[in-house]
């Protein structure tokens, strides 16, 4: 019993490792760019007798796939920075790409903000591809650093594919019509703008400066606001020029809900979670009153669950989630020879291929992670699966079944003593005193037993 409960922990333990060291490395990302940011407030606060004079800028930092918390989060930046009357919003991008339609919400929350909105593609060797291409568009300011690149911002197919035929050209169309709304509104490169769509052309920061895809090069903060300072941006409270000879950098930190959400938004992560929780829930019914099992995999559904009300999902993909459980059910069924183990393990994996349905192959379920978590849960399953038969196929040890093969000596009153305990006996042969007998059947409190000739 020990044995097995130690096993099923190792088990998750293992499958644990990857969201739990994953979220810790992002929480420690985003520390350090708070601290560097923290840092910048020190080294551009004037001092106190021109604290009224300075003008609020305030940062965040998209470093990921766009999706529906990061949406989020940057509608509430809008909002935090109108309520501070902050001069700016600095948005630190780097990014693969994203779903569509929380790309299109991010546009309208940009180009319909009272405070003007900087799209920073920063640190060196950060991108802005696919939907950071809209975005950065969208932006009154648009900066990179150097070592950066911009573009390939053609829709593709759920497996990275183009899309064929007439639904490729409605969506390509779609897609260049709405960053040419947006090049045209901030007047950016138009033409450079529909061949990142229709061609997925990209360029690094030089370039982009030189094409007017971009505003500006710069390699930090100070150097960016140095070169807003004076502009001109278009708002819908009217035209607005920038004052920033003097501001204050400030923050906007990202609380520890946001940063766990959007970890367990990411595809890859939701995947492992709705894994983690089935292989839970199949590990208790397979060993019920191992309490562990049963209640990580709740957890993890229930985190799933809530992933996969942000994402795109594709209900076959759900549909083989549910034929997936049921196959590996069935395992300690029928007696299958790891048949439907291995049926199981096939829909896990095609599970995973078509579950999320975008048009970005950076959201696609990476295939290193859906093999690690397939053969996993095929080792848990199968291992699971050979102590339940194993117990099964175990001569029972209490109860009447259990005295049956167990062995002892007649005493002189003609009992014999087996379990701590003295029986009746009969027996079709003579047996005396110290004879060694073998139980062969239980009848109430009396054993029928043969005697052990050798």
């Amino acid at each position: 019993m020990r044995i097995k409960r130690y096993i099923y922990l190792f088990l998750f333990a293992f499958l644990l490792v990857s969201p739990i060291v994953s979220f810790s490395l992002r929480s420690s990302m985003a520390d350090t760019l708070t601290a560097n940011e923290d840092s910048t407030v020190v080294d551009t606060v004037m001092p106190a007798a021109n604290a009224e004079s300075q003008a609020l800028v305030e940062t965040m930092d998209i470093d990921g796939p766009i999706g529906t918390v990061v949406s989020d989060r940057i509608k509430s930046a809008v909002k935090k920075c109108d309520e501070d009357h902050a001069e700016l919003l600095v948005i630190y991008l780097d990014t693969p790409g994203g779903f569509t339609e929380s790309t299109w919400d991010i546009i309208k929350t940009i180009l319909n903000s009272p405070v003007p909105v900087c799209v920073y593609i920063a640190p060196s060797g950060s991108r802005a591809a696919s939907a950071g291409v809209y975005i950065t568009y969208a932006a009154n300011f648009a900066a990179m650093a150097p070592s950066t690149n911009i573009g390939a911002a053609h829709p593709v197919g759920a497996q990275g594919q183009k899309i064929d035929s007439i639904m490729n050209e409605k969506i390509t169309n779609d897609a260049v019509a709405q960053i040419k709304a947006t090049a045209q509104r901030r007047g950016r490169n138009i033409e450079w703008a529909e061949k990142a769509v229709r061609q997925s052309v990209s360029i690094p920061d030089q370039e982009a400066l030189k094409l007017h895809v971009v505003d500006f090069v710069a390699p930090d903060l100070d150097s960016l606001l140095a070169q807003i300072n004076g502009r001109q941006t278009e708002t819908p409270n009217g035209l607005r020029t920038m004052h920033l000879k003097r501001y204050r950098v400030e923050s906007i930190k990202e609380s520890f809900i946001r940063r766990l959400l959007e970890v367990v938004t990411n595809p890859n992560i939701a995947f492992i979670l709705m894994s983690l929780g089935g292989l839970g829930v199949l590990l208790e019914l397979y060993h019920p009153g191992a309490i562990l099992p049963g209640v990580v995999g709740a957890i993890c559904l229930i985190l799933a669950f809530y992933a996969f009300q942000t994402l795109p999902i594709n209900y076959a993909g759900v549909a083989l989630i549910v034929l997936a459980a049921i196959l590996f059910i069935a395992e300690i069924k029928v007696v299958s020879h790891g048949i439907l183990t291995i049926g199981g393990l096939v829909s896990l994996f095609f599970r995973g291929l078509m579950l999320i349905d975008t048009a970005d192959p950076s959201m696609e379920i990476s295939r290193a992670l859906l093999l690690t978590v397939v053969i996993c849960v095929g080792i848990a399953v199968g291992l699971a699966s050979y102590l339940v038969i194993k117990a099964a196929k175990r001569q029972p040890f209490i109860g009447n079944e259990g005295l049956v093969g167990k062995t002892g000596h007649i005493r002189d009153d003609g009992m014999v003593y087996i379990e701590g305990a003295l029986w009746k006996i009969e027996c079709d042969q003579p047996v005396a005193k110290n004879d060694p007998v073998e139980v062969l059947s239980v009848d109430g409190l009396t054993l029928k037993v043969k005697k052990i000739t050798s």
